[in-house]
């Protein structure tokens, strides 16, 4: 006889989809400026050649802060906003598959697998022009030596230019040089990256989780087992696919047009070390962003769920 699972998983159809929307909105705004400077990093990292620029993530951290200040960390960040429709068409997605395959298998990680691949398919259709744009923005300042677009200087005694201004300068540029096909420039090394990491992160999640429920007293709130289980799974999942993000970063910031001949550069100028550029940053933006997506969205889908159902979930 099948054992219980310990930690109860809310589904789809367990939601009031007008509560889970309304919260889920202000959850990932929350996240995406929470882990904005690691993202910022992890990008010039990745694209600097050897450490011309940068030596680590805490030297870029501190070189970007005492150049740029604050606001240096947070170039591209009111343009990559956007990215919140990206954040609701990713979490709907994933559960209606799950929804979907769970009336062919009751198997967990097949339905973790398959929901959160497309889920990430679904997202990044509509993330890749955002993050086109973004990551322009993320390489201005220290880093615009290393992009093929700049923004335009201000004239001496001009108003100071809002970031809109700056970007509306971006896209033009973008459009002018490669037309409509530069706003999906890297979208396969995208899918390439985020489809095997988010197909790879929630099966971990759910596996990480059920051993920690295993070894944690029986009284353990699930809530405290699945934010440990969440970077775990980011970790896990940033390790195994961040040669491919190296990649596509530097497709999209560049302009490179083969992922194949961008990878064999990438082998033949810094070898295989050049897979791991800009890993610890992204562990480290990983990291918060793994446990407060995982408090956030499971507390989200607790405080969504249908008012006769609210009791019988253990939190």
């Amino acid at each position: 006889m099948q054992q219980k699972r310990n930690i109860q998983i809310i589904e789809w159809e367990d939601l009031d989809k007008k509560k889970f929307y309304s919260f889920g909105v202000f959850m990932t705004m929350t996240i995406r400026a929470t882990v904005y400077p690691a993202t910022l990093i992890r990008t010039r990292l990745q694209v600097q050649r050897g450490k011309s620029l940068y030596n680590g993530t805490l030297d870029a951290f501190v070189k970007i802060l005492r150049a740029e200040g604050v606001r240096g960390l947070y170039r591209g960040f009111m343009v990559n906003t956007f990215t919140l429709i990206s954040g609701q068409a990713y979490i709907t997605t994933y559960e209606l598959v799950r929804k979907y395959v769970s009336t062919y298998s009751t198997n967990n990680t097949l339905k973790s697998l398959v929901a959160g691949g497309s889920a990430s398919l679904v997202a990044q259709s509509i993330t890749v022009p955002i993050d086109v744009i973004s990551q322009q923005l993320m390489m201005q300042g220290q880093g615009e030596h290393l992009t093929r677009f700049r923004v335009k200087p201000r004239l001496v005694g001009a108003k100071h230019k809002v970031t809109f201004g700056q970007t509306r300068d971006i896209i033009s540029q973008i459009f002018a040089t490669d037309g409509l096909r530069g706003f999906y420039r890297g979208y396969m090394a995208s899918l390439l990256t985020y489809i095997p990491n988010s197909a790879v992160w929630w099966p971990f999640y759910h596996f990480y989780a059920e051993q920690l429920s295993k070894m944690a007293p029986s009284n353990c709130p699930h809530l405290l087992l699945q934010a440990m289980a969440g970077p775990l799974a980011a970790a896990t999942a940033s390790t195994v696919t961040n040669p491919m993000d190296v990649v596509r970063a530097r497709v999209q910031v560049e302009g490179r047009s083969s992922i194949i001949r961008t990878f064999k550069q990438l082998i033949k100028e810094e070898g295989f070390c050049g897979m791991t550029k800009g890993l610890s940053a992204r562990i480290i933006s990983s990291t918060p962003t793994a446990i407060v997506m995982v408090v956030g969205y499971e507390t989200l889908k607790k405080l969504s769920l249908r008012p006769e159902l609210v009791d019988s979930r253990h939190w």
